[in-house]
């Protein structure tokens, strides 16, 4: 999209949206709403005329752990009349439900419930808010940034009760951090044997 055409689709942007923070970077426009007006403004920018984003291409989550309102929940749109595409964001907090937009866009469904088994996001009024990726009974929500490397439990085949089971992880040794970094190619800072020849 070139300068002009996103410098209008962001005016234009910001004109449905007053309540919205909007900017643009590395090419597409960004509107930051808050959590409370979600659907609206999703509608909004749905059925305005000059703006038309009929098509919802991803709703996800994001972690920042260090802050007050913990996640971003993230909606990329994308407008087949105006060949754009917007990027509309809303902070939520742990335990907070930010509005489901399945009555707006019904593809929101399956990402919806997504957001929720990986990061446990809640979504109010959705009509089948339950996990869809990880298994029954699974502990935790595996993207968010303070989940375990290794995870709580581990699954396996028992042979000897014939069906699947559960067990807490054991690690089998204890866990490292590998320096994988070359010494041919990384820091010089190290002194390395051998290198005490090369200064004569």
């Amino acid at each position: 999209m070139d300068l002009a055409a996103l410098d209008d689709l962001k005016a234009k942007v910001a004109a449905a949206l007053p309540a919205a923070t909007v900017s643009s970077a590395y090419g597409e426009v960004n509107a930051v709403v808050p959590m409370a007006d979600i659907v609206a403004v999703l509608a909004t920018l749905r059925d305005a005329t000059d703006l038309k984003f009929t098509t919802l291409i991803d709703v996800t989550g994001v972690d920042y752990p260090e802050r007050g309102k913990r996640f971003d929940v993230v909606y990329h749109l994308l407008s087949m009349t105006r060949n754009a595409r917007l990027r509309v964001k809303a902070e939520v907090g742990e335990g907070e439900a930010i509005d489901s937009v399945v009555p707006i866009y019904p593809a929101a469904n399956w990402f919806e419930r997504e957001a929720f088994d990986m990061y446990g996001i809640l979504f109010a009024n959705h009509p089948d808010l339950r996990r869809i990726l990880t298994d029954y009974g699974f502990s935790g929500h595996p993207l968010r940034k303070d989940f375990p490397l290794t995870g709580y439990v581990e699954v396996r085949y028992d042979d000897e009760q014939k069906r699947v089971v559960y067990s807490p992880v054991k690690l089998q040794q204890e866990f490292r951090n590998f320096d994988y970094l070359s010494p041919w190619e990384g820091a010089r800072a190290v002194q390395l044997p051998g290198d005490e020849k090369a200064k004569s």
